[in-house]
């Protein structure tokens, strides 16, 4: 029996291990529900799809699940170096996409990643290729509040040099995670989750101990790069729009390395923008956020899933997707979200 204290992430109901151009395997999950409407999910940078189980596990009954993890992350073994790079991320996001609906049938996908993969799934639709129906976006990582997406530079360097001096091996996985509980990072974070990181980014390391699954130099590379890539998504959604409906999620701006979509307010109503309040990052690991836990959703976060519901009732192919039976759905303290909003962008 699941306790909060322990997330166990289910068998998958189906895996598949696609290769994509230059011969990386990649292993699709396939959970919740076969007949319903179809939700892609990936992660950030360095961690994996499972990690998001307290938050996936709450849709499994709705949705066709398909988890990926992005290349040398989670259930895929390491692959060159070299090849870890936006372009290559943004190809095999498209190569996912047709693997998908050649191994599980072809259906409107509804994307859902998170930091790093939804900047991915930004730059492939953004290149219109074997897209997505719909987007939602959690912490998309474009603009820091009060900043310029310029300043993101400097911040992509200084989580880059953090991740080069990353520790890589541990004694245990228990180890691993009290390294996690001294950080102030992780203190809002659900009972159980932090374990549930260990489990889901660790390895063995073949002489008894544990070790990174993605390696901290892989991991450096990727920031170093990110937040260019973050300008042009930015410029190309000012100059060109997006071609699927989008919602994004983000935590509360007024707390520290929060993002936005955007800072300009045609961008943020193009996107849809929400976010939670007095959540930290990534929100949909923080201690509100479980329906296992004493505190229940927050209202922002069923008016975010009453905004899924009713694009989901609107799309032919995905009618009923999500019925959350919440009457906080329409209580979503609107006034509050538009005051600090205001505050931000002024």
């Amino acid at each position: 029996m699941q306790t909060p204290e322990r997330w166990n992430v289910p068998t998958p109901l189906e895996t598949v291990r696609v290769q994509m151009a230059d011969g990386a395997p990649i292993t699709l999950r396939r959970h919740g529900n076969p007949s319903g409407p179809r939700m892609v999910f990936s992660h950030g940078n360095a961690l994996a799809a499972d990690l998001y189980y307290p938050f996936w596990s709450l849709l499994m009954d709705r949705f066709d699940i398909v988890l990926y993890d992005v290349r040398s992350h989670g259930w895929n073994p390491v692959w060159g170096r070299q090849t870890h790079n936006f372009p290559t991320f943004v190809s095999d996001s498209q190569s996912i996409a047709r693997e998908i609906d050649a191994h599980l049938g072809a259906k409107p996908r509804i994307g859902v990643f998170h930091s790093m993969s939804a900047l991915i799934a930004l730059l492939h639709q953004l290149q219109g290729e074997s897209g997505f129906a719909a987007l939602v976006l959690l912490d998309v990582p474009i603009c820091p509040p009060r900043n310029t997406p310029e300043d993101n530079m400097g911040i992509g360097y200084t989580m880059a040099e953090r991740a080069r001096y990353r520790t890589v091996k541990f004694a245990s996985l228990e180890d691993f995670s009290e390294s996690l509980r001294r950080s102030r990072v992780f203190q809002d974070l659900q009972p159980g989750v932090i374990e549930l990181f260990s489990q889901t980014t660790l390895r063995p390391d073949g002489e008894g101990g544990y070790e990174l699954r993605f390696p901290r130099e892989y991991e450096a590379q990727v920031f170093d790069y990110y937040f260019g890539w973050t300008m042009q998504a930015y410029e190309e959604m000012e100059r060109f729009g997006l071609s699927c409906p989008a919602k994004a999620i983000g935590a509360d701006p007024m707390v520290p390395f929060s993002f936005l979509p955007g800072m300009k307010l045609g961008t943020l109503s193009m996107m849809e923008y929400d976010f939670i309040p007095e959540s930290r990052t990534q929100p949909i690991f923080c201690r509100s956020n479980s329906r296992k836990n004493a505190r229940p959703w927050p209202p922002s976060f069923w008016k975010s899933m009453a905004w899924f519901n009713g694009f989901c009732a609107s799309f032919p192919d995905v009618s009923g997707a999500l019925a959350c039976g919440d009457d906080r759905a329409v209580h979503a303290g609107k006034g509050i979200q538009s005051e600090r909003l205001m505050q931000i962008v002024h």
